[in-house]
């Protein structure tokens, strides 16, 4: 194989390599118990730091996909909500900042297959990344220090108005494109 499909595949491959940690980390997790979950929170770490890397390396590399633009977000959604589930279930996370995290992630999917059911080609934004950055590492944070501590909390909350901010620039998007393509004349079939 050569070198540039190779290179073609890297990215995807580390955005599945995500979706498949996903199991990992809830044992990792699980098998912490009470105390902090230090190897849940290398491992989420490292899911964080595949996160930049696939982008960085799909972009530098000029082999963006539509796979990669679809997958690549959901594998996060998936690992962050999976952790918020997990970090709620044991009381290591506020039920409202839970609620947040999931909720904005159901309605941004209900969202966005309800207003552009014919495609919109969701974009991420610098906002939607900053919101992504600090909440893997508030969320990592909580995870290895002790239950109850406060500063991790306060980047977590950090993270969630961020988030909530990235959802409110996603949906105007999605309403935006609906908009432009229903205000588009109908043309005559040639």
């Amino acid at each position: 194989m050569a070198w540039t499909e190779v290179r073609r595949s890297i990215p995807n491959a580390l955005t599945i390599a995500r979706f498949a940690a996903i199991p990992i980390f809830v044992w990792l997790y699980l098998d912490a118990g009470d105390g902090p979950a230090w190897g849940a929170g290398v491992f989420f770490a490292a899911a964080a730091v595949t996160d930049q890397l696939d982008g960085y390396l799909a972009r530098r590399w000029h082999v963006e996909s539509r796979f990669g633009k679809i997958a690549d977000p959901l594998a996060d959604r998936l690992m962050i909500g999976t952790a918020a589930v997990l970090m709620l279930a044991t009381g290591r996370m506020p039920v409202f900042a839970a609620l947040v995290i999931l909720g904005r992630d159901v309605i941004l999917v209900l969202g966005y297959r309800l207003l552009a059911p014919g495609g919109y080609d969701l974009e991420v934004t610098f906002l939607g990344k900053l919101a992504t950055w600090v909440l893997y590492a508030a969320i990592g944070f909580v995870l290895v220090t002790e239950e109850g501590t406060g500063w991790p909390l306060v980047i977590l909350w950090i993270g969630i108005a961020l988030s909530l901010g990235a959802g409110v620039q996603y949906a105007l998007g999605a309403w935006q494109s609906v908009r432009g393509r229903d205000s588009r004349p109908e043309r005559e079939p040639s």
